[in-house]
Order: C-alpha cells, then structure tokens, then sequence
C-alpha cells in the first residue's frame, strides 16, 4: 500500500479542520437565535461535560506530574541521577516569562471575545457555568 504524499495529509488536514472550525461557528451562532430554555439545557450540557473533562485530565496530570518528581527525588536520593536545580529553575523562569508575555499579548482579544458572547448568550452562559460546576463535583 502506498504512502500518502505529505501534501495530500497537509491539504486532508487543513480541510479538517476548516470543516472542523466552520461547524463550530455555526454551532455559536445558532446559540444565539434558539429559545431560553434550550439555550440553558445546552449550556448546562456542555458545561459538565466540560468541567469533567478537565478534572479527569487534571486528576490524571496531577498524578503524572507528582509521581514524577517523588521519582526523580527518590532517584537524586539514591544517588541514580544528580539533578542541576539552579539550571532548572533559570529555565523554569525563562519559559514563564516567554509564557506569560504570549499570554498577556493575546489575551485581550479571546477575552473580549468570550465575555461578548457571555453577554449575548447569558442563558447558556449561566448553563455552562452551573453545568461546568456539576461537572467538576460529580468526575
């Protein structure tokens, strides 16, 4: 069987996700002309599977991230690895600050952009918090 050209899986790709980004937009923008109450049953339904979504991913990355610096203490304890703190926390502090000035440059217009649709929509808005809540209590 042959092998797809790289073009072909990049052209396949950026088709996917415009269909991808299009259905999105279309799904946002007919938030807006439905009723009250559907809007509050779709917020509510996105909203928890949202906020249990992101608990079990932060379960599990939290269980990842503090299993593996107890085994890289256990590891520089037994003598296995000699670990550079002062190297690592310049680096640390290196990627903050390249993180935090991205952040701060873009963030302005997501926010902007979230709290218009917050504004727009404020039955599934409020939906989506209190489903985004539920969510986090019952993961």
């Amino acid at each position: 069987m042959a092998k797809p050209k790289k073009e072909e899986s990049s052209d396949e790709a950026k088709k996917i996700v415009d269909d991808a980004k299009n259905f999105i937009e279309k799904a946002i923008a007919d938030i807006g002309s439905t009723t009250a109450t559907k809007q509050l049953i779709l917020g509510t339904a996105s909203g928890w599977i949202t906020g249990f979504i992101t608990m079990k991913i932060g379960k599990l990355a939290a269980v990842g991230i503090g299993g593996g610096v107890i085994l890289l203490h256990i590891a520089s304890q037994k003598g296995y690895i000699d670990i550079n703190w002062d190297k690592i926390n310049k680096r640390v502090d290196k990627i903050t600050d390249k993180i935090e000035k991205e952040a701060t440059g873009k963030s302005p217009d997501w926010f902007d952009k979230v709290i218009s649709f917050a504004k727009d929509n404020s039955y599934y808005s409020a939906g989506f918090t209190g489903g985004f809540f539920f969510g986090i209590a019952s993961s």
